[in-house]
């Protein structure tokens, strides 16, 4: 099938955290208020089911749960990209056509990887995503991060991207993000709709000023992260600027000391959710890592963090 949105997604497109209650069991209802809480911060859409929402720590019946209970509840308000890597080919296709019938309005996905030694080859890659494309009517994200071990060449993502055309945005979080979007951009030309960043939105002003044309953070402060995208592509770059370095302390502690912690114990601050449980074995943060997050965040007042009160 061939796909292409009818305008190319831009802006902030923050990740869902998955709420468990603190016996480890999903919340439900809470995954509902974190949904309502990211509308409500002005996102441009949302990402489900990311590294970032534990996917790797749910099962298959649950990934099923959340995505129905997700689509239906965001009903249209803004976009949803959902995320639907697996190693087997067969197996994110069965994602992929799920997640389109649920409403989905992009798919995200990293190359195939399994451990730190099973990897496709740019053949298999190539391969995996052209038969992901076939099967869906949507475009595809594919997600270049340290995590897969994989090594994304610009020259591969462009013939990736003018050969499965559906294939056209790209998340760019790995070290350097800012060049190597540079070079997908001149290399690519049209073929790459959507240029993306990510991991916190730690290196956004470097990625912006390369051609980034959005940008996935956690939720933790999606609000207060906008501003700076608008007004950069708006051309106030000084603006931007300024608004970044504002909430930067925040962006650094969350991605060198919390990882994806940071947005739950936010949330649960703000009473969006009842607990910032993290499914074993992740663990809750130390004490003095949350009251050092906390800190910098009541500095900044994010939505996040009054959300539920």
């Amino acid at each position: 099938m061939t796909a292409a949105a009818t305008q190319a997604y831009t802006g902030v497109f923050p990740i869902a955290p998955t709420p468990f209650s603190d016996s480890g069991d999903l919340d439900l209802e809470g995954m509902r208020r974190v949904l309502d809480c990211m509308v409500d911060q002005g996102v441009d859409g949302i990402c489900i089911l990311a590294n970032y929402s534990e996917q790797f720590l749910l099962s298959d019946e649950e990934r099923t749960t959340l995505l129905d209970l997700c689509l239906k509840h965001v009903a249209g308000r803004v976009p949803v990209i959902v995320t639907c890597s697996h190693y087997s080919t067969r197996l994110a296709v069965d994602r992929a056509m799920r997640a389109e019938k649920a409403g989905a309005k992009m798919l995200m996905l990293m190359p195939p990887y399994h451990g730190a030694s099973l990897r496709a080859d740019e053949k298999g890659m190539l391969e995996h995503f052209q038969r992901i494309a076939e099967a869906v009517s949507i475009p595809i994200m594919v997600q270049d991060a340290p995590l897969s071990g994989v090594t994304l060449s610009v020259p591969f993502l462009v013939r990736l991207a003018k050969e499965v055309p559906q294939v056209s945005y790209f998340k760019i979080e790995v070290p350097g993000a800012a060049a190597k979007l540079r070079g997908l951009i001149e290399a690519g030309g049209k073929a790459i709709v959507g240029p993306f960043d990510g991991e916190e939105s730690i290196t956004l002003m470097a990625d912006l000023d390369a051609g980034a044309t959005g940008t996935m953070p956690s939720a933790l402060l999606p609000d207060l992260i906008k501003p700076v995208v608008t007004q950069f592509l708006s051309g106030k770059r000084k603006e931007a600027a300024a608004a970044y370095a504002r909430i930067l302390p925040l962006i650094n502690y969350e991605n060198r000391q919390c990882g994806l912690r940071a947005t739950k114990t936010v949330m649960a601050e703000g009473k969006v959710i009842k607990s910032d449980a993290v499914r074993h074995p992740l663990e809750r943060l130390h004490p003095a890592t949350k009251a050092g997050l906390l800190e910098l965040a009541r500095e900044l007042d994010p939505v996040a963090l009054r959300w539920g009160k």
